[in-house]
């Protein structure tokens, strides 16, 4: 499947990968320093072609093969694309499904376009992790990074290079914050994270239910897991919730 770009009016070119197909469809949400090529999302796609389902991944701005700078990016602006491609490449309802970070945005999209979404999948979900994870865990040698040069090279536990982590992301993210407040829905929704996840604890899924106030929400806790979940039992795991969500979606009494 070939990368097209949708053009925002800024210049800013936003990557993604779509499979048409039937709905209600299916739309991936890639955590902080991943992309659209990750293993959850590429497995994804391929079990949406294989079974006819409309997909879309999308790189967000300064991720993967979209233009920007990572160190430019801000929660608000990861907003603005997830809202631009749902509304410019989809239509009727969608299963949103969001991989760490990517549940935080996920968010914040259901709560801007309620009626677009037929349900929620957050995969070892991280919403305001900039207050409740990054802020917390800085040293003061980090800190000081922050306050002369604006920006913090945190060390990856996923690869040999570093990534950064500006102040005005951090700043700007308190704007977006999710966890202090009640987003009433009316979407099934289904929170899995694994309790070896050494990135994200499993408390902020448990949070983020009681966030999203739905009427049929659940926790899946995954013994083992850890915060990727893109092992063979995860994706099948993840895979029979999509199930569930979408024979929901189908159903006349929903």
């Amino acid at each position: 499947m070939s990368v097209e770009r949708l053009t925002r009016p800024d210049g800013h070119e936003i990557a993604f990968r779509q499979e048409a197909g039937r709905g209600p469809g299916v739309i991936f949400f890639s955590g902080f320093n991943s992309s659209m090529s990750g293993t959850k999302a590429s497995w994804l796609a391929e079990r949406c072609h294989v079974a006819g389902r409309a997909c879309l991944r999308f790189d967000a701005f300064g991720h993967g093969e979209s233009t920007g700078r990572l160190a430019d990016g801000t929660v608000g602006r990861w907003k603005e694309d997830a809202l631009a491609v749902l509304d410019r490449l989809t239509s009727g309802p969608q299963i949103l499904v969001g991989s760490s970070m990517g549940a935080w945005i996920a968010t914040l999209v259901a709560e801007r376009r309620p009626e677009r979404v037929a349900g929620f999948i957050g995969i070892a979900a991280a919403p305001d992790f900039t207050r409740e994870l990054i802020e917390p865990s800085l040293s003061a040698e980090a800190r000081a990074a922050l306050d002369r040069d604006g920006v913090w090279m945190r060390p990856s536990a996923y690869g040999s290079d570093p990534y950064p982590i500006s102040k005005r992301a951090l700043d700007e993210a308190v704007a977006h914050l999710v966890l202090p407040r009640r987003i009433a829905v009316g979407f099934p929704v289904r929170l899995l994270h694994g309790t070896a996840d050494a990135d994200v604890p499993v408390d902020l899924s448990f949070r983020l239910a009681r966030t999203i106030d739905g009427p049929d929400t659940t926790v899946t806790l995954i013994p083992g897991g850890d915060h990727r979940l893109s092992g063979e039992r995860d994706l099948a795991l993840l895979g029979s919730t999509l199930d569930q969500l979408l024979a929901r979606a189908a159903s006349p009494s929903r």
